[in-house]
């Protein structure tokens, strides 16, 4: 091409969208700086909404196509560069696309081509989200599902209804569709493959009026055998990519055949001994999942492998695999050998697993497929527990290892993995940890403090943390120019609107409603911040694997507090350091422009940490705040700090109450958190005896475990045994035994007539 035609070609997006082209940007962060093609807008398209479930059906805006565009034949849209649905002009003019069936979750790309397919110009990206993660007013509701998924045994009859928002769906006629969910092929090998398939109509053009009531009756020829899957309802247009509502999954009781219904218990047995069949040939999953915690606690604090809510591992392993950990209400592990409620692993987890599109790594349906429904199968439609339970029984908690954890918050102030703390107040950005083992970098970036008046303290507090493990997406949480928290991910901020939790690559992303983030990597890793007080409050936890691969401003990982502080060339200085070779030791680990995971997305950013120093030389902190007596801040920053040393520190170093509170409250959580996680030891789990039964399902240090045996037979061994801090149980196995020898007897008073007709009494 000819330079002229060539920069004319450069100075579009089409086709360019995420490049930096050489006459202007087509990335993200262009906006911000106004470097932006003059098409920028055009090709790199905005959308709304942006997320939806992973089964389809989801209609969404394109923004800003240009009317000349709208014009033409807007007819196709392509997800991945490879599944096509269908894009039309509404009424209003506006461009919408409707989502299709995908078999994953996360962002997903996607074209548009308006010459039928020809070239595909304009480029955006779509969430999927996992199917129990959309509102209900996107899906149809079971009502008393639980009836839908025993319908036909004993007892479970009448009338089934399903509502749904009428005003989701912009049509005054609908359908309800039954589509079935199966896995074929050979069990871990290329051909096997997931699969929804449309079974049958069950209501056809009926009012949309957001009600649906019927009796059920078993469904026609083999789709009869379909026993799990989900309800969908779609416009009775006849358009084969349609808006839809679906339902939640659920277990088909409802539908199947006579045979179900005319004995369910000796189908389901069948069905739960067919499954146990099919175990015995599949891969030992179990090998390559952690144990459970051993308590609610620590559970809740390893959130770089333990989500609260569903409190299920995140750890990817190659057989896609995942465990439920559950709980009583004395935070103590129930396990299945005592109850059917208790902690199970998962041969498919539930989340999915990357790269996911086959089995068993589909999101939410290969865990129902392979762990679920079975539990139908074995335990809830026949009396087969057993079978399940031996084939998915509780770990316990004696193989588990918590993380460590190391924090940095307030001044800042850190504390590393092996329990060392130091207070550290460059200027700049740097290394916080950084491992070998999985390339897992975590940065820091920190800031001048500022007085309430407004002016300068000097003193530094964290503003932003971004990270990344091995080749995982990027994320970066950061507090913007006017103070107001943002995460990025690969350089573009992320809106929380409509999901609170993001399957992306490489990690889990999650936001509470107070902006507390967590991000869990695939290691295993954990990633918390939240804002507090105008700083960043940081904690990473990592797994036992990443002891001696560590390095960074957090230490190395070891357990031993006398190399913490290790320099980038392997030297290490003492631990009883002085506040100025600190400052030095920090300065070591300042980035380097090539290895920086951050955003410089505005002139600010640009002209003082990617133009600027990354270690700021010439900004020196206080090391030593004066503590004046006649100054009114003292007496209540004691009234607010007591006896914590960083607290008082940040509020006589800021002049601020409010940092002073924040400070103190998240050293106490780092406390509590190391508190929570530190190693419980464990007896595991004690049968009770064969006759007999036993009081007490703790298994913990210190629990006692008793023991009683049926009428009629008498206990050898140990009437109770104590968890001792060895990991061993105190005293002998016991046993109930026959008693012999001497009968026990009752007296009992008869009464009888002789032959005289005489009452006489006889005592036997």
């Amino acid at each position: 091409l000819r330079p002229a035609l060539r920069n004319k070609c450069q100075d579009s997006c089409s086709h360019q969208c995420g490049e930096l082209l050489g006459t202007c940007s087509c990335q993200v962060t262009c906006q911000s700086l106004g470097i932006c093609c003059p098409d920028y807008k055009e090709f790199c398209l905005q959308i709304s909404p942006y997320s939806g479930s992973l089964m389809g059906g989801k209609t969404f805006r394109i923004f800003l196509l240009s009317m000349a565009t709208l014009k033409s034949v807007f007819n196709i849209n392509r997800f991945k560069q490879k599944i096509k649905t269908s894009g039309y002009v509404a009424k209003d003019g506006k461009a919408h696309c409707i989502s299709p069936l995908l078999y994953e979750t996360g962002f997903i790309p996607f074209e548009v081509s308006t010459d039928d397919g020809l070239t595909f110009p304009y480029s955006g990206t779509w969430l999927s989200v996992h199917h129990s993660k959309i509102s209900d007013g996107e899906k149809c509701t079971l009502v008393n599902e639980t009836k839908w998924q025993y319908y036909g045994t004993p007892n479970t009859d009448g009338n089934l209804t399903l509502t749904w928002t009428h005003q989701a769906l912009a049509a005054t006629r609908i359908n309800i569709e039954v589509w079935g969910y199966q896995e074929t092929g050979d069990s871990y090998s290329e051909n096997w493959l997931a699969e929804w398939k449309y079974l049958y109509t069950l209501a056809r053009e009926i009012p949309n009026i957001g009600k649906f009531s019927f009796i059920p009756v078993p469904a026609k020829g083999n789709y009869s055998t379909w026993d799990f899957g989900i309800l969908r309802i779609t416009p009775s247009s006849g358009l084969d990519t349609v808006q839809a509502l679906f339902g939640n999954k659920h277990a088909l009781a409802w539908h199947l055949g006579k045979d179900f219904r005319n004995d369910p218990n000796a189908w389901a047995t069948a069905k739960c001994m067919e499954w146990d069949r099919k175990e015995e040939k599949l891969p030992n999953f179990m090998e390559e999942i952690i144990d459970c915690p051993c308590t609610l606690a620590q559970a809740r604090a390893d959130t770089g492998r333990f989500h609260k809510l569903r409190e299920l591992t995140c750890q990817m392993a190659e057989y896609a695999a995942g465990q439920q950990c559950c709980y009583d209400s004395t935070g103590s592990q129930i396990l299945t050998h005592d109850s059917t409620a208790g902690s199970t692993p998962d041969r498919g987890h539930d989340w999915g697993s990357p790269p996911f599109m086959k089995p068993p790594r589909i999101p939410g349906f290969s865990h129902w497929l392979y762990d679920v429904i079975s539990f139908y199968y074995c335990c809830l439609w026949s009396d087969n527990c057993h079978f399940y339970m031996k084939k998915r029984p509780s770990s316990d908690c004696r193989m588990y290892h918590p993380p460590r954890a190391a924090s940095a918050f307030g001044d800042p102030h850190f504390f590393t993995f092996d329990g060392l703390n130091f207070t550290f107040k460059g200027q700049g950005e740097y290394t916080l940890v950084e491992s070998d083992l999985t390339s897992l970098r975590v940065q820091g970036r920190t800031q001048q403090a500022h007085f309430p008046n407004g002016t300068g303290a000097q003193v530094t507090g964290l503003s932003a943390v971004a990270m990344q493990e091995n080749n995982s997406d990027v994320i970066e949480v950061r507090y913007s120019e006017d103070l107001n928290l943002e995460v990025l991910l690969n350089q573009k901020i992320v809106s929380f609107s409509e999901q609170s939790w993001m399957d992306l690559k490489g990690l889990f992303l999650h936001s509470t409603a107070d902006q507390n983030i967590t991000v869990m990597f695939s290691s295993g890793s954990g990633v918390e911040i939240r804002g507090s007080g105008g700083f960043l409050t940081l904690t990473v936890l990592l797994p036992e694997k990443f002891m001696n691969h560590t390095q960074g401003l957090f230490g190395v990982m070891n357990g031993n507090t006398e190399d913490e502080y290790t320099f980038k060339n392997k030297t290490t200085m003492s631990v009883h350091a002085s506040p100025h070779q600190l400052f030095e030791f920090g300065a070591n680990w300042a980035l380097e422009n090539g290895t920086s995971l951050f955003t410089y997305d505005t002139e600010f950013l640009l002209n003082n940490f990617f133009y600027g120093e990354k270690h700021n030389a010439s900004f020196q902190p206080v090391f030593f705040p004066y503590e004046d007596p006649a100054d009114p801040l003292v007496k209540e920053m004691v009234l607010l700090c007591g006896s914590d040393p960083f607290c008082r520190f940040d509020v006589l170093t800021t002049r601020s109450l409010q940092v002073g509170s924040s400070t103190r409250l998240s050293h106490q959580n780092h406390k509590l958190l190391v508190e929570n996680l530190e190693p419980v030891i464990s007896c595991g789990w004690l049968d009770h005896p064969t006759n007999g039964r036993k009081n007490g399902t703790t298994y913990l240090l210190g629990s006692t475990i008793s023991f009683i045996c049926n009428q009629g037979y008498e206990l050898t061994g140990s009437k109770e045994r104590i968890c001792q801090v060895t990991g061993a149980w105190s005293g002998d196995t016991p046993s109930c035994i026959l008693r012999t020898g001497l009968f026990p007897f009752k007296c009992y008073k008869l009464t009888l007539k002789n032959h005289y007709h005489e009452q006489g009494d006889l005592r036997i």
